[in-house]
This record gives C-alpha cells, sequence and structure tokens, in this order.
C-alpha cells in the first residue's frame, strides 16, 4: 500500500485553499474531480460519425443491467454510477463514471446483455452514438479499438482486485485497497494534495461495507498515520 502524502501542512488556509484551487473540478453535492480526466474518443470524431448529445436528469436510468444494448456512452458532463441492484433494492457500485469515460461497452462486443445498471448521480450530459456505427468506427480507427482492448483489461482487472476486497473481513483492508487502486490510476483524487474524492457513502457502496464501518475504520486509518482527516475531508 502506498501511504498518504499531503503537499502542504494541514491548516485550515491549505484545506480552503484546496477546495478553492480544485473548485473547476469539484462538485460539492458528488466529491467528483472533473477536470483532466482522459477522453476514450475525440467528441469531434463520434460527432462525424453521428453520434448525439443526450441530457441526463438527476438519478436517470441510462439501461439496466439485462436490457439489450443498442448504444455506445461516453460521459461528458456529470457523473454517472454503474452498479446491481438485489432483490432488495440496494445497490452494489461496480465503478464510478467520470469525465471522458465510457460506459457499458461490454455487451458492444459480445452482443450480450448489460451487465449492470447505468444511473445519474447528477444532471449529466452524455455522447451516444449507435451500435452498428460504433463498430462502423473501430474498423476504420484501429488503434481505437486497441483502447477498448487496453480499457476492457484494466476494468477485468479491477474486478479482480474488487473480488479480493469483498472476500477479505478486514474493512480498513478493503479501504485501503480501493483508494490504492484509484490513487495509481489518478482517479477521484487532488492531484495537488491527495485529497480523496468519493464519499464515504460511495466509498461503502463500493466496498459493501455499511457506511458506518466505513466512517469508522477510516478514523482508525487516521490513529494508525494511514490517512489524514481535516475539515471532513479524506487525504490519503
Amino acid at each position: 500500500m502506498t501511504g498518504f502524502s499531503i503537499i502542504r501542512k494541514h491548516d485550515e488556509n491549505h484545506v480552503a485553499g484546496c477546495l478553492i484551487s480544485c473548485s473547476t473540478g469539484y462538485d460539492a453535492a458528488n466529491f467528483m474531480l472533473h477536470q483532466n480526466q482522459p477522453v476514450m474518443i475525440d467528441a469531434d470524431l463520434l460527432l462525424s460519425f453521428g453520434s448525439t448529445y443526450k441530457k441526463a436528469a438527476a438519478n436517470e436510468v441510462l439501461f439496466r443491467e439485462g436490457e439489450e444494448c443498442h448504444f455506445y456512452y461516453q460521459l461528458v458532463e456529470g457523473s454517472v454510477r454503474w452498479v446491481n441492484i438485489n432483490d432488495e433494492g440496494k445497490e452494489y457500485v461496480q465503478d464510478m463514471i467520470a469525465p471522458g469515460e465510457s460506459l457499458g461497452e461490454m455487451p458492444l462486443f459480445d452482443d450480450g446483455p448489460y451487465a449492470a445498471t447505468a444511473i445519474a448521480n447528477k444532471e449529466s450530459i452524455l455522447l451516444r452514438l449507435q451500435k452498428h456505427h460504433f463498430h462502423q468506427l473501430l474498423k476504420e480507427e484501429p488503434e481505437i479499438h486497441f483502447l477498448f482492448s487496453q480499457l476492457l483489461a484494466k476494468r477485468l482487472r479491477f474486478k479482480f482486485l474488487m473480488s479480493k476486497v469483498l472476500a477479505s473481513n478486514k474493512p480498513e483492508e478493503k479501504i485501503c485497497t480501493l483508494l490504492t487502486y484509484y490513487k495509481i490510476n489518478k482517479k477521484f483524487f487532488c492531484s495537488k494534495c491527495n485529497m480523496v474524492q468519493l464519499t464515504r457513502q460511495q466509498i461503502a457502496d463500493m466496498t459493501g461495507l455499511r457506511v458506518e464501518t466505513v466512517i469508522r475504520s477510516i478514523r482508525q486509518l487516521q490513529e494508525k498515520g494511514k490517512l489524514a482527516i481535516a475539515k471532513g475531508r479524506v487525504y490519503f
């Protein structure tokens, strides 16, 4: 596990300055960092193949687990969670999608149904391209096809990691493993001070823990010097 690193001293001025410096990318309602995220496919290229913009309201379902896939989706603004929902209505978050990232790609390659449900966390804008146009794009742009091979391999590796996390009965280990993965991949972290851009509830939904357990475990990790907390924000 990589240790946390806070670039400047944890005083009130630093915390306030960090939030101000991240303000263009930091969504106070959802704790999502939007800036400097990689773009899967250039928007102009998608539009040239017939892609259209879709606006999604907060909590709008984009597609459901088990449904047939008709479109390629790429997030432009906002945030989307990719979840499985059990019979009691509890969500297990497979991933949090940031602007520039795609979602629900697997059925585009294996013609199966969606493996999870996509829900907008807040008002969001996406690019949507019909499936057969997406296939044509890949034929004409083989380097993009290779990028998707890399993406699917990366997400498979993440699933193996999360399976290991879920098998653990140590909450602190689950949280550290998840945060370390996102920190290494430069996602949901402030690059200037290592502030975690996930809420405690989101961490709970991704690790299968109760939010109360996450809150308690984060405090215990702070006491052990494995992370820091300032003004309610977690630094790892």
